[in-house]
């Protein structure tokens, strides 16, 4: 039988700024207290946690099995993460995974069990794990040179370069490399305050952009922020289709960017940074026409605009290369992350050769953008991407998801909304239709059921994301190899199964 996990992290009492993600922890670890029922939960969906696997949906066969793991086991990774690691970490479920091995779409725990990864590594591992084109790439790269410097010369970096400005439409040619989103979406806001002379920025409330200063500042959600000097940023009103005053309606929504100019500002603008489908967020998808309006505005004020592709980038959307494309705008400045780099630690700026000057003022250095194994990594992804069409892939397996999920929602009124592009969805779970009540307690039972279906006759088990906060949605933002007919059938079986049993 499977190792329980016994560790759990320590519990501290939160700063005052914490409180609302402190509050929602504990609702999410009380929901997922072993032997735990909520009051708001069916006793037939109590009683279906699959934690035996009984009544999974079956999972296409794969012709791989993982070597015998003889690490640690569950319960000694908690304690010592528990020990040794910052305690503003925490797990999903109540029995905490200890994933050990990765082949293509599959992730595989210590006993060996297989998992349809529909999380991706938070939309990161976009080719597949352990994709062998990518491998090959790192290894190779290593076995010449792990880091030089930017300041030599070495092909690697030079080659991925013109390979992310050849999928970049208009005169986006110059690329900046980082570590990360949060580092590309600093040095973004960065250059839009020192191209313009201006300071002020703005970003859209539910907007995430990362975890420092600036970027912390740009995002718009107070679980991701804490009590430090933010300034010069507004939050515009967020085109949300659902949950928005104004539905679809993209002009509507981006008449605020024009009053937050007029009224916040002194009439001119650093920038405006936002996400074409703000991932952290819930998968909220900006009505259509809001950025075409909204870019005009901010340009007329003297603004750049900022793209932050992190997670809808990279030919997730399926019907585009990168998110923004789908509203036909072309921005100043992109940022990404996540998928370019297949789950190593890689981001990059890209903008035009006029405004990239602008870091010609003083000296700018990154010792660890563009190291040679990351661009290496980086460049095979985007080789493994067109040889396998996994972009095309995205929009086939994602229309037939979305597809499936909206006839579910006809069914079971549980589910509120269905939406996104490609290999970005979001499923938002609502205890009442009319008030749009976020399903709170029911998305942590989700969580659960998703992670246990499956252990009966090793045919799999199924992994997603929940969002706690101002709505509870389902996310599907696995590798972009998940499969039509079989990967995607599991995906939704397994939904369904989960509202059926309410």
């Amino acid at each position: 039988s499977p190792q329980a996990g016994t560790g759990r992290e320590a519990e501290r009492e939160p700063e005052p700024d914490m409180q609302r993600l402190a509050s929602s922890r504990r609702l999410l670890r009380a929901a997922l207290a072993p032997g735990r029922a909520h009051s708001s939960l069916s006793a037939a969906a109590v009683a279906a946690a699959p934690e035996n696997g009984a009544g999974a949906p079956k999972m296409p066969p794969f012709a791989y099995t993982p070597p015998p793991y003889d690490g640690p086991r569950v319960a000694e990774i908690a304690q010592k993460r528990a020990q040794f690691l910052s305690p503003s970490l925490f797990h999903f479920y109540d029995r905490p995974l200890n994933i050990v091995d990765g082949k293509m779409q599959y992730l595989f725990d210590e006993d060996g069990r297989r998992y349809l990864d529909a999380f991706g590594g938070i939309a990161t591992v976009c080719c597949g794990h352990c994709h062998p084109d990518v491998i090959e790439a790192i290894v190779n790269q290593a076995k010449k040179i792990q880091h030089s410097t930017v300041l030599y010369l070495n092909h690697a970096i030079a080659d991925f370069a013109e390979a992310l400005a050849s999928k970049m439409p208009g005169d986006l040619k110059v690329v900046f490399f980082t570590n990360s989103g949060t580092e590309a979406n600093e040095l973004a806001l960065m250059i839009a305050r020192l191209y313009t002379g201006s300071h002020d920025i703005i970003s859209l409330r539910n907007g995430y952009h990362g975890n420092a200063a600036a970027t912390m500042g740009a995002t718009a959600q107070s679980n991701w922020k804490f009590n430090v000097v933010q300034t010069g940023v507004h939050h515009a009103l967020n085109p949300d289709p659902y949950r928005g005053a104004f539905g679809s309606d993209g002009e509507k929504y981006a008449r605020d960017i024009q009053e937050t100019i007029d009224y916040g500002t002194t009439g001119r603008v650093a920038g405006f940074i936002s996400e074409a489908i703000q991932g952290v967020g819930g998968i909220v998808e900006l009505a259509p026409g809001y950025l075409p309006a909204a870019y005009d505005m901010v340009r007329k004020a003297g603004g750049l605009c900022i793209a932050d592709e992190v997670q809808a980038g990279v030919a997730r959307t399926g019907s585009h290369f990168w998110g923004f494309e789908g509203q036909g705008v072309i921005p100043d400045i992109v940022t990404m992350a996540k998928g370019i780099g297949n789950g190593i630690p890689i981001g990059a700026v890209v903008t035009t050769p006029e405004i990239a000057k602008v870091l010609t003022r003083r000296s700018y250095f990154n010792t660890f953008g563009g190291n040679p194994v990351s661009t290496a990594a980086g460049h095979a992804v985007l080789k493994v991407l067109e040889k396998e069409k996994l972009q095309e892939n995205a929009f086939v397996v994602g229309s037939y998801l979305k597809e499936k999920l909206n006839a579910l929602k006809e069914k079971h009124d549980i589910i509120g909304d269905v939406r996104g592009k490609g290999l970005l969805l979001g499923v938002e779970l609502v205890t009442d239709r009319q008030k749009k009540t976020p399903a709170k307690a029911e998305i942590a039972q989700v969580m659960n059921h998703m992670k246990g279906y499956g252990r009966a006759g090793g045919e799999g088990r199924f992994l997603r994301q929940c969002v706690q906060g101002d709505a509870s949605v389902v996310l599907l933002q696995g590798g972009l190899r998940l499969h039509d007919r079989g990967d995607g059938h599991c995906a939704v079986e397994a939904v369904k199964r989960h509202c059926s049993h309410r």
